[in-house]
């Protein structure tokens, strides 16, 4: 095992506690730099053992230890996200891909998290995905540098195109200006080929999880809004990890 390997491994973690920060704040339009992190219903800030990814909330036993409120659990599920997503990209692409997959992967885990929270897709993170996607693509020496381009543009028209129609039939919007943008993104890493592949899972998935809450919570749940871009954000993993859907 190298040592950039072990390196991915032990820093996803603390990645993944980034991630959590950036999902807490982000939305709200405070930083993510200052001030430090605290309970969020006292304000005490938080000491350095309790900031250890994932072993910090275990030894407070998922509480403050000031005031007993609970801490929020998405911190040690997104350190626990992103371990995995380190330990996915060392075993599923080449060396070289492990660094920049991971953390991809650490990116489309802040959208779909903030997605489900919020519905909202932030800026910051969508659109710097598209030229990322392309310097990789530099980086490995690829000639496709223009095809994975206009898949960015055809991947954002596509569902800006979605988009107005689902508007001009239902008089309500039902998918948002993020969902394109990420898209877009998809189409720059993955390209024309891949393209369909990640709306296809993306849709796929987005329908079973419309469908199993509808299920779950019967008619509390049929007009409610649900968030598509973690599901776009998986089809984009999936299909550059594995490459595009085939059905031959």
């Amino acid at each position: 095992m190298s040592w950039s390997t072990i390196l991915l491994i032990a820093s996803s973690p603390v990645f993944g506690s980034f991630v959590g920060l950036v999902v807490d704040r982000l939305p709200d339009e405070r930083s993510i730099l200052w001030p430090r992190s605290a309970c969020d219903r006292c304000r005490t800030p938080l000491r350095l053992r309790d900031l250890i990814p994932v072993f910090g909330w275990v030894l407070a036993r998922g509480h403050c230890r000031h005031c007993g409120e609970p801490i929020d659990p998405l911190y040690p599920a997104l350190e626990l996200a992103a371990l995995a997503v380190a330990v996915w990209s060392i075993a599923a692409v080449p060396a070289t891909l492990a660094w920049p997959t991971a953390l991809l992967g650490f990116a489309l885990l802040a959208l779909a998290a903030i997605d489900f929270r919020h519905l909202i897709l932030p800026d910051v993170i969508t659109l710097p995905l598209i030229p990322l996607g392309l310097a990789v693509l530099w980086w490995l020496g690829s000639d496709a540098l223009w095809t994975h381009a206009a898949a960015a543009a055809i991947g954002f028209a596509g569902m800006l195109g979605l988009r107005s129609a689902y508007q001009l039939l239902r008089q309500r919007e039902g998918l948002g200006l993020g969902d394109a943008k990420l898209a877009g993104a998809a189409g720059a890493w993955v390209g024309l080929d891949g393209l369909p592949g990640v709306i296809l899972i993306g849709a796929a998935l987005g329908l079973a999880f419309h469908l199993i809450r509808v299920r779950l919570l019967k008619s509390a749940a049929t007009e409610a809004e649900i968030p598509f871009g973690p599901w776009i954000a998986a089809g984009f993993w999936l299909v550059w990890v594995y490459g595009p859907l085939t059905f031959a």
